[in-house]
């Protein structure tokens, strides 16, 4: 892997891309520590220390310490996917808008934008809802004016970090969206372990605890690993045809089903959902839905193993077909042994493609959950680092270095007949 990513800065094009990468991250993480005007930032510190890791933590982790800080990048990315969540979902509802995605290019551009309004009208509300939640704290005590320079401040940092998004996945390496949540959590690992050092230094945390869930999150992470790269194989053999002097097919392959399918997404979106509610009843000041939603709550586990799966099987309707899978065996002659051509065949690889999306949920709900719940019974608190962290943090580097991966591959394919080209071309002139 390191050998992959040596070469990876000797191909200019994939150079620029990763230095490029390393940048948007950079200015996000710059943005995170640029505070709010009219914000007290030392009360809005305190605030997170006595929240006891609930939804305020948890919102932090999104937005990569920025919301602690209540920098210009507060919101983070959580507007942009509330706004893709609600999008998807309509896209799935109305025919009209799953033609516009699937048929042209000008209708998912369209789509697109429709999202991005989305996401600014989200950017108000919760910008707003913050506003007025800190003006009940007193943490932000100023004038109507004020408020509306805090609301526009930091609307158009989440406009910022949506634009910085889309640029990453446009110039960059991996999905924008997901590599800022990416460096959001990455960034407090190194405060997350100074802090637990500290507190084993001072006997606030005993040895014998730390062990164990340092080894759980070891055994998290290589189960994550399992997660994202298991696929089930299905053998496909293709037919023999003649054409002219020459015989092709025969050969057999498989098509590969991913065991999760939708990545990290699931994850990231019942996240997102859950948050919500808290959020809207911490405003209101409803306690009792408040504690309902709070993460580590009953009924919040309950929700969030259900909008895994729920979002697991979604997001792989949307991203999988196995009907155009289907058709396209069929066009070059191939088949599964057993399985008719056309029809049936995507009837097969639906089935089975819903077994596996359902133990690959199943599966994702659990590693998302254990650490968190180890750690209720081992009393550990303040090291919020759970489950849902691990799983995005390895998701996105695996996804990553997939890509990375790829664009070595189609560099040396391209290389190679280059070449090629450049005998050929030399014996001809001869």
């Amino acid at each position: 892997m390191l050998g992959s990513f040596g070469d990876a800065f000797r191909l200019p094009d994939l150079k620029r891309r990763i230095l490029f990468t390393l940048g948007a991250l950079f200015i996000f993480r710059l943005g995170t520590h640029i505070p709010t005007p009219g914000i007290d930032t030392q009360a809005m510190t305190e605030l997170f220390k006595t929240s006891g890791g609930g939804v305020l933590d948890f919102l932090n982790i999104f937005s990569g310490g920025a919301l602690s800080r209540f920098s210009i990048f507060s919101l983070g990315v959580a507007p942009y996917i509330n706004s893709s969540i609600v999008m998807q979902l309509l896209v799935v509802i109305f025919p009209y808008l799953e033609k516009m995605q699937k048929d042209n290019e000008e209708g998912r551009k369209k789509i697109i934008q429709w999202t991005r309004y989305g996401a600014i009208l989200f950017a108000v509300v919760q910008a707003v809802g913050m506003t007025t939640w800190l003006g009940n704290l007193g943490i932000f005590s100023g004038a109507f004016f004020d408020a509306v320079i805090v609301v526009v401040t930091i609307t158009a940092g989440s406009i910022a970090v949506m634009w910085l998004g889309e640029e990453l996945s446009d110039h960059g390496i991996g999905n924008g969206i997901s590599m800022l949540i990416f460096a959001g959590i990455v960034a407090r690992i190194p405060q997350a372990t100074m802090d637990t050092w500290d507190r084993l230094r001072t006997g606030d945390m005993s040895l014998l605890v730390i062990l164990p869930v340092l080894v759980l999150m070891v055994a998290v992470v290589a189960a994550c690993i399992v997660l994202q790269e298991g696929q089930r194989r299905l053998p496909v053999q293709y037919a023999k045809r003649v054409v002219g002097n020459k015989v092709y097919g025969g050969q057999s392959t498989f098509i590969p089903l991913r065991v999760n399918q939708s990545g990290v997404i699931p994850i990231i979106f019942a996240s997102s959902i859950l948050i919500f509610p808290s959020t809207v009843a911490g405003f209101l000041g409803f306690t009792r839905i408040r504690e309902l939603f709070t993460p580590g709550s009953w009924f919040y586990t309950l929700c969030y193993i259900l909008l895994i799966i729920f979002f697991s099987y979604f997001y792989t309707a949307v991203v999988f077909n196995p009907g155009e899978i289907a058709s396209n065996m069929k066009k070059y002659g191939g088949f599964i042994l057993g399985i008719r051509p056309g029809q049936p065949t995507a009837d097969y690889i639906t089935k089975v493609m819903e077994r596996i999306t359902l133990g690959g949920a199943i599966f994702l709900a659990i590693v998302a959950l254990i650490p968190n719940f180890m750690s209720s019974v081992m009393g550990v608190s303040g090291f919020y680092f759970g489950g849902t962290a691990v799983l995005i943090v390895v998701g996105v580097a695996l996804d990553t270095v997939h890509q990375i991966e790829a664009q070595l591959l189609m560099r040396h394919y391209d290389g190679i007949l280059k070449k090629s080209g450049g005998k050929a071309g030399s014996l001809l002139r001869m």
